[in-house]
């Protein structure tokens, strides 16, 4: 590792956020920024206090050769198996930078699929509702007919774009999968990205919630007041739509936070995570397959594309409390 490396390695360590860090140096949150990103080096003096704040050597600072001293039992575990298992994979500062870029490029393209995917039954519902509670020329086998013809075109452009982006993402796919080394400046280049996009992923998160959780208030007003039948109708539109903005925000801030995730091996993406996602792997293909399944044969069977969906937040749900039992019973193994 590099010095820049090293003091954000070990500053995480010990559990410290820049601002700790830099009280305890007596300098500011930008110049330990600095040093973490690699755009600039702490004086002599200041490379003396990092020492004794670490309780490492001048040495293990200054030569990149050296290994950390200090490094956690689970770390070396990790590391260990990583060298046993397979060669680390290799990012230039180029091809992270392109990475980068295209996810930005292609963030919003998967976002409005998926989104395009939730507001796919509004059609269906709309036309269903004036047939049942408008009439005229509409009848309701028509009125079916049509907006389930609109939610498959719908889906299927959605689906396309799926495939389109996965293929062209899938030369970075090793970046989720396999443990990484990266060339000096990449740690820095995606840490100062991910700090600059900090505020516009908190206000997306925040903002997805809030419309998630706006878009039943509408239909609780009309409760209120016994609102007509079609109104309802009507009403379940505009909660797809409010969720499926609220999705999309979501979606498009967190494929681009988890890039930088990615790049640093952090969060979702440390080698640990990896290594678990790695013996979860068939579980969660078998898992999904069959959710598919269960969605398509529900569907069908029932002809209710418009309320079917619900099939998919609970198998999301579900996962994550089977992952959950799966890693507890390996756990005690």
């Amino acid at each position: 590792m590099i010095l820049a490396e090293k003091i954000m390695h070990l500053r995480k360590q010990n559990n410290w956020s820049q601002e700790e860090l830099a009280a305890q140096l007596g300098v500011s949150r930008q110049s330990v920024s600095k040093w973490e990103s690699g755009t600039s080096v702490p004086d002599l003096e200041r490379i003396i206090k990092l020492s004794r704040i670490f309780d490492v050597s001048t040495d293990y600072l200054l030569r990149d050769e050296i290994e950390d001293p200090v490094a956690d039992n689970r770390t070396e575990v990790i590391e260990r198996e990583t060298e046993e298992e397979e060669p680390l994979r290799h990012v230039s500062l180029a091809e992270a930078g392109e990475y980068l870029e295209m996810t930005k490029k292609y963030a919003p393209r998967l976002a409005a699929a998926v989104a395009a995917c939730i507001l796919s039954p509004i059609p269906l519902i709309l036309l269903g509702g004036t047939a049942e509670y408008v009439g005229g020329f509409l009848s309701e086998d028509m009125a079916g007919g049509i907006g389930t013809a609109v939610l498959l075109v719908i889906i299927a452009c959605a689906v396309g774009v799926f495939l389109s982006v996965g293929m062209k993402m899938e030369p970075y796919d090793f970046l989720e999968k396999e443990y990484i080394t990266a060339e000096y400046g990449v740690a820095g280049l995606a840490q100062t990205r991910r700090d600059s996009f900090a505020g516009v992923y908190k206000n997306c998160v925040i903002g997805g919630i809030t419309l998630c959780i706006l878009s039943v208030v509408p239909m609780l007003i009309a409760a209120a007041f016994g609102a007509p039948d079609f109104t309802y109708v009507k009403l379940v539109a505009l909660l797809l739509a409010l969720i499926a903005c609220g999705v999309a925000l979501f979606v498009w801030s967190g494929m681009i936070q988890e890039s930088y995730q990615k790049l640093l091996e952090e969060g979702d993406f440390t080698r640990e995570k990896k290594l678990e996602k790695r013996k979860n792997a068939p579980l969660t293909g078998i898992y999904w397959c069959l959710a598919t399944a269960i969605y398509l044969a529900v569907s069908f069977y029932t002809g209710k594309w418009d309320t079917t969906w619900i099939i998919w937040p609970v198998a999301g749900v579900l996962f994550a409390a089977v992952l959950g039992v799966a890693n507890a019973l390996r756990a005690r193994k």
